[in-house]
């Protein structure tokens, strides 16, 4: 899957991708910065539904299934996960699992987390932006478009031979890049729970 980058991450607006490399010093912090914005748009009741897209049976399309293992280990209080390890959500089931998510939450909103490739300089980014995440489009697959904000990794090279670009991406570069999606994902939503807005004062 492409999507359109950014040069600047640090001058983007809510309505415009972040895009960030995972190997910059600050990476968590300014992931966890516009995943914490978004996230104060929700409000209290509508329930945080997280999806993983991906499958353990290929390298690069492994990092939604990463990042759903390792926020697993977090137990955060008020997200619901959908997509490890152990239970992939992949093309054979998603829209079986989209079903079982609309059916069980009331209006949730859908944040999902999926690898994509784009060019050779952008390897290696991780962007957030509004709007689902179309599963399956940089291999011509025909899935329902997920989330209502996506954050995706670009872990190789688009363009050509997909599944055997995917098959062949570094283990080392996906593992990093879901730690630094994972951590971002559990510093924003912890900071969540943390913030209460101030009363307002009264002054006569």
């Amino acid at each position: 899957m492409k999507i359109p980058f950014h040069r600047d991450a640090q001058k983007t607006t809510n309505n415009e991708i972040l895009k960030v490399m995972h190997s910059e010093s600050n990476s968590i912090e300014l992931l966890s910065e516009r995943l914490f914005a978004f996230l104060q748009q929700v409000p209290p009741h509508q329930p945080i539904v997280l999806v993983c897209v991906g499958t353990d049976r290929s390298t690069g399309d492994s990092l939604g299934p990463l990042v759903g293992t390792q926020l697993k280990k977090y137990a955060i209080e008020g997200l619901h996960l959908f997509g490890t390890l152990d239970h992939p959500v992949h093309a054979m089931n998603l829209s079986e699992t989209l079903t079982t998510i609309n059916q069980h939450f009331n209006n949730p909103y859908i944040i999902a987390v999926d690898a994509c490739l784009g060019q050779l300089t952008s390897v290696g980014c991780i962007q957030i932006g509004q709007g689902p995440v179309k599963p399956g489009a940089g291999v011509n697959k025909e899935l329902p478009p997920v989330g209502n904000m996506h954050i995706t990794g670009i872990v190789n090279v688009g363009g050509f031979m997909e599944y055997f670009v995917l098959q062949n991406t570094r283990l080392s570069l996906v593992m990093n890049m879901s730690d630094i999606i994972a951590k971002s994902f559990y510093t924003a939503l912890t900071s969540k729970l943390r913030w209460k807005p101030t009363p307002l004062v009264r002054i006569d």
